[in-house]
C-alpha cells in the first residue's frame, strides 16, 4: 500500500504571485504546516511517512538533480536571490512543484546548521528490498550491523560513493541514514547509493542462497587486510562502533581480515576502517 503523505505536500499554489510578496511568507513557528515539518525530525515520523528533511544549498541542489525526489521546497526569498539555487527553485516552482516561502526564523525551527542559507526540502526516502540486490562482477556492497552514530553512517555513505561501492545494507538496529546529521555527513551520497534494511538472519540466509562472499573485520583476525586477494564481487560487513563484529557475525563471514594498529589505540573509528578496507578491495579497479 502506498504511503499517505502529510497534507502539507498536496496544497496548490498561485504561481502568478511574485516570490517576494511578504504576504506569502510564513513567519510563525506555530503554523500547522511548520509543525508537520518539524515532526520529520523524529525517526518514527520519517519512517511512517517515508519522507525526510534536508537543509542547505549543497544538499538541495544535489536532490534536485534526481527527478521526483523532492516533494516540497522551503525557501527564504531574500536569502536566495541572485544565487544559482534561486534559479533552480524558480524552475522547480514553474514546473508545478510544491513549495513554501518561510522566514529565516521559521527555517531555524527545524534546520539547525544551514538556516542562514535560506533553503530546505522535504524528500522522498528511497529503499530497496534485499531480494532486489543482485551482485554482478565488480559489485561491492557494505553491510553495517548496529551502527549507532548518524555522523558515522553519513561518512560511510560518502566513502561508498567515492569508492563506487553500490550501496549499504543496514542490518538490525542501525541508525537512520535520513537523520539530519547523517544527511549532512553524506554530502549528497544519500542520493546516489542504494539502501536496504534487513535483519541479520535474513542477510545471512540471502548471502547463503546466492553464494555471495562476505568479508568481515576483526582486530583478532590473522589475515592482514592488504595481503588478501579479494573476490570480484563481495559484501564488506562492519560491526557496531563499540563492539565490532560478534563471534556469531564473524562466523557468518567467508573471510575475516584485520587492520594492524601500530600505536596505543586498539581500533579505528568504524567509518575510517570501512574506508581503509573498501579502498583496498577496489584498488585493482582504479590503479
Amino acid at each position: 500500500m502506498a504511503k499517505q503523505h502529510p497534507h502539507f505536500l498536496t496544497g496548490q499554489h498561485d504561481r502568478s504571485i511574485p516570490a517576494h510578496d511578504p504576504a506569502l511568507i510564513i513567519t510563525s513557528r506555530n503554523n500547522p504546516r511548520i509543525r508537520l515539518l518539524r515532526a520529520l525530525l523524529k525517526r518514527s515520523e520519517r519512517e511512517s511517512s517515508g519522507l525526510a528533511l534536508i537543509e542547505g544549498r549543497h544538499h538541495v541542489l544535489e536532490a534536485l538533480q534526481h527527478p521526483g525526489l523532492v516533494r516540497q521546497l522551503l525557501a527564504v526569498p531574500e536569502a536566495l536571490k541572485g544565487q544559482r539555487v534561486w534559479d533552480l527553485f524558480e524552475d522547480y516552482r514553474r514546473r508545478g512543484g510544491s513549495y513554501l516561502f518561510v522566514s529565516v526564523d521559521v527555517l531555524e525551527s527545524f534546520s539547525f546548521k544551514f538556516a542562514h542559507q535560506g533553503i530546505a526540502a522535504v524528500i522522498e526516502q528511497r529503499w530497496e528490498s534485499l531480494e532486489q540486490v543482485k551482485l554482478a562482477r565488480g559489485d561491492y556492497w557494505l553491510a553495517l550491523e548496529a551502527i549507532q552514530d548518524p555522523g558515522n553512517l553519513g561518512t560511510i555513505l560518502r566513502t561508498c560513493d567515492a569508492t563506487g561501492c553500490c550501496g549499504v545494507l543496514l542490518l538490525d538496529h542501525t541508525t537512520d541514514p535520513y537523520d539530519l546529521a547523517a544527511l549532512r555527513a553524506s554530502r549528497g551520497a544519500i542520493f546516489t547509493r542504494r539502501l536496504v534494511r534487513a535483519s541479520f538472519p535474513s542477510f545471512v540466509d540471502w548471502k547463503r542462497r546466492h553464494g555471495y562472499t562476505v568479508i568481515g573485520t576483526s582486530d583478532a583476525a590473522s589475515a592482514h587486510y592488504k595481503l588478501i586477494n579479494y573476490p570480484e564481487a563481495a559484501i564488506l560487513l562492519m560491526g557496531s562502533e563499540r563492539q565490532g563484529l560478534s563471534a556469531e557475525q564473524q562466523a557468518a563471514c567467508d573471510l575475516v581480515v584485520s587492520i594492524p594498529m601500530r600505536g596505543s589505540s586498539d581500533s579505528l573509528n568504524v567509518s575510517i576502517a570501512a574506508a581503509v578496507v573498501l579502498y583496498e578491495i577496489i584498488q585493482g579497479d582504479i590503479y
